[in-house]
């Protein structure tokens, strides 16, 4: 007989610059079950990348991120976002320009709301940064999946120059990779 847990999983969408960046470090989080590259926080549709990245659909570029609430709390996945970004900058991240690549925490319900906004206080009285925190936090409504090619994306081609300039980098200063 199998002493399997019946744990239900959990959801959390986070937004904090170029999507690839943020799979690439959310997924080496342990407790972490999948991360999904794609778009939220938008009007349109079904959007594409091509859209999003036009700036005019009012999607931010996120993960979705499904956890195991018994190993990983949402706290520890929050705290692990304002690590893996920059939360004091308006719609941008390094080289990165544009509204979809605003900072964002899209919650699912109140607990979420009041546990995101909680964290953002916190880290606002910190000092852990001389700028303000613009980190936007919002209802979650629709999230859209990115096209195949962008999920693992980091995994799957390491060696292409933004995985290698940025992404490897930012995994080596978090003590992800070596």
């Amino acid at each position: 007989m199998s002493s399997q847990r019946n744990t239900p999983h959990a959801f959390a969408t986070l937004g904090g610059g170029c999507f690839w960046c943020v799979e690439a470090v959310i997924e080496r989080v342990p407790g972490v079950i999948a991360v999904v590259s794609g778009y939220a926080g938008g009007a349109l549709p079904h959007p594409t990348y091509q859209q999003v990245c036009g700036g005019r659909t009012g999607h931010a570029e996120v993960v979705q991120i499904e956890y195991d609430p018994a190993l990983l709390k949402y706290e520890e996945l929050l705290e692990v976002f304002w690590r893996c970004h920059d939360p004091t900058t308006q719609d941008r991240q390094g080289a990165d320009e544009g509204t979809q690549y605003r900072s964002i925490i899209l919650y699912a319900d109140a607990e979420q709301r009041r546990l995101a906004e909680d964290s953002k206080k916190q880290l606002e009285k910190s000092g852990r940064f001389a700028d303000p925190v613009v980190t936007e936090i919002a209802p979650l409504k629709t999230f859209y999946a990115a096209e195949p090619y962008h999920q693992d994306y980091y995994r799957l081609n390491p060696r292409a120059p933004y995985c290698a300039h940025v992404i490897h980098p930012k995994l080596k200063k978090l003590g992800m990779e070596k």
